[in-house]
């Protein structure tokens, strides 16, 4: 026994990685689980982003111009200096426009097709599950690609072009525009977090894509789903503090493994 170890931690969990023979078992074994399910909700984080080649603003290679991504996306840098805030996201949209999804987020896609019931949850702000086609998204932490009112926070024009020097207002109170995005120091939208947790509580199999399960309320979601009696899947090249919990750790990206639990799914579902 391990000092310290919880006692709760009574399950075995499966750990496979890139070169383990057990990994084809182990495909096999999450899609028949999956076509005898009735509700699997996804959680995706900053790792699958990073598959698609979308750049970190975190870090020593964090800097814009001489500003770190803490001093730019908060509310007190948009009021004091909005006009650079601005140029910023400017810079980041066109950066990303420029990005594609990667097989992990039509992975995603596919597996909305397969399954009656699907919600994606997902901490990225790139749009690339929107991209990719994937329907049922949550977006925790908004769309850069969005607008909305920095005074009453209706919701603008997505594709409104934003001039740093001459920022549009709220036609309905004549606040600044800014990106729909959850800056340092804002709460996450109310509506969206309470649907995540109850798409959670009701998931009979949870899967965590590519998040560091560090950050909260997001990192919250797969114990709740496990305390609710899903089965948990992580997909994450690193261990991660829920990995303990997981009925299925799996050492690959998201771009290598979920193509092939898609392509076991449906020799699963199609008849014949």
């Amino acid at each position: 026994m391990i000092p310290g170890l919880p006692t709760l931690v009574s399950n075995i969990s499966f750990v496979f990685s890139r070169g383990d023979s057990y990994l084809g078992r182990m495909v096999s074994d999450i899609a028949e689980i999956m076509a005898n399910c009735r509700r699997c909700v996804v959680l995706t984080g900053a790792g699958m982003s990073a598959e698609s080649g979308v750049p970190t603003f975190r870090g020593k290679d964090g800097l814009w111009r001489k500003f770190r991504a803490e001093e730019l996306a908060t509310m007190e840098a948009f009021l004091d200096n909005s006009k650079i805030v601005w140029e910023w996201y400017n810079w980041r949209r066109d950066l990303m426009s420029k990005v594609q999804p990667n097989s992990g987020h039509h992975a995603i896609r596919e597996l909305e097709t397969l399954c009656d019931n699907f919600v994606l949850i997902t901490q990225n702000v790139d749009n690339l599950h929107r991209v990719a086609g994937t329907q049922s998204i949550l977006e925790l932490h908004g769309n850069i690609h969005h607008n909305k009112c920095v005074d009453c926070n209706k919701p603008c024009e997505s594709s409104l072009s934003i001039d740093p020097d001459n920022i549009p207002t709220c036609e309905h109170c004549g606040g600044k525009i800014r990106p729909d995005v959850v800056w340092f120091g804002e709460m996450l939208d109310p509506v969206v977090i309470n649907q995540a947790f109850q798409e959670s509580e009701q998931a009979d199999i949870f899967f965590s894509v590519g998040t560091s399960a560090i950050i909260y309320p997001a990192a919250s979601l797969p114990p709740l789903a496990k305390r609710s009696g899903a089965t948990l899947v992580e997909v994450n090249v690193e261990e991660t503090p829920i990995s303990f919990l997981a009925d299925f750790q799996v050492r690959e990206k998201s771009g290598e493994f979920l193509p092939r639990l898609v392509a076991a799914l449906k020799g699963k579902t199609e008849p014949g």
